[in-house]
């Protein structure tokens, strides 16, 4: 492959200054163990150029942000993945970047870290950042942003949100799941349409499952079925409708 890589119109190669405005938290682990979380840290906010003070308040500010205060004194060395990953991510943020770019940042984080580095990572974007994740866990993609491009093999599959996506393979068949009062009344009426390929139907849970070539369609007619026939809606998803689906789609 060839081409060139800009962030802000400037360029990155042979251009040590615009490092200044990158975070990078790494899949793998590269710690000197014997450091200490504050350590390490305030080390590498150094090499950033701030003088002393202000490197140990900013240390102190992104140990706190990703809730690694009670684990700062302690020697790397004995962290667990999740607490590694964290404490990464702090020397990733501390001199506050720009652009942030995060390898797996989940990687081995407990479903408590997980859902509070979820709610920093959008809440970072929201605040003007540039954040690239790259994560083979699609399902937190889903939860981090709203922007996604699927890779394959070196090769762009797609970019834009998942509904973007989900238009791109509109001739792959749609199912929808529906828990409603009167399952008969709209499976009956779901069969009148041409682009319904096939309605499963489940009295006991009181849903169908239905699969469509034309979702547009169907999600525009819908809610007209419903309100002429009295039919109250409990639920309703799409188990394809999301990036894990979209891919396998994408990739075959």
């Amino acid at each position: 492959s060839k081409g060139t890589v800009r962030i802000d119109s400037r360029p990155v190669w042979n251009n040590p200054g615009i490092n200044t405005h990158l975070g990078y938290c790494p899949e793998q682990d590269a710690f000197w163990r014997f450091l200490t979380g504050w350590e390490f840290v305030y080390g590498l906010t150094r090499m950033y150029g701030f003088a002393e003070s202000e490197a140990c308040e900013r240390a102190r500010s992104a140990i706190q942000t990703v809730d690694m205060e009670a684990h700062a004194a302690k020697r790397i060395g004995g962290y667990s993945k999740g607490m590694r990953q964290r404490i990464k991510l702090a020397q990733a943020i501390a001199h506050d970047p720009d652009v942030l770019f995060l390898d797996e940042p989940l990687n081995g984080m407990d479903p408590v870290g997980r859902r509070e580095t979820i709610r920093l990572i959008r809440g970072m974007g929201r605040s003007g950042k540039t954040v690239v994740v790259s994560s083979h866990i699609l399902h937190e993609v889903e939860e981090m942003t709203d922007t996604i491009l699927l890779i394959n093999h070196g090769r762009q599959l797609a970019h834009g949100n998942i509904f973007e996506i989900r238009e791109l393979i509109d001739t792959h068949p749609l199912k929808v799941t529906i828990r409603c009062d009167r399952v008969n009344v709209l499976t009956s009426k779901l069969m009148e349409f041409d682009d319904v390929l096939s309605v499963e139907f489940d009295r006991e849970k009181g849903q169908l499952t239905v699969e469509t070539n034309r979702p547009g369609e169907f999600h525009k007619r819908l809610p007209r079925i419903v309100l002429d026939h009295d039919i109250r809606i409990h639920s309703l998803w799409s188990p394809d409708e999301n990036l894990e689906a979209v891919f396998d789609y994408l990739v075959r």
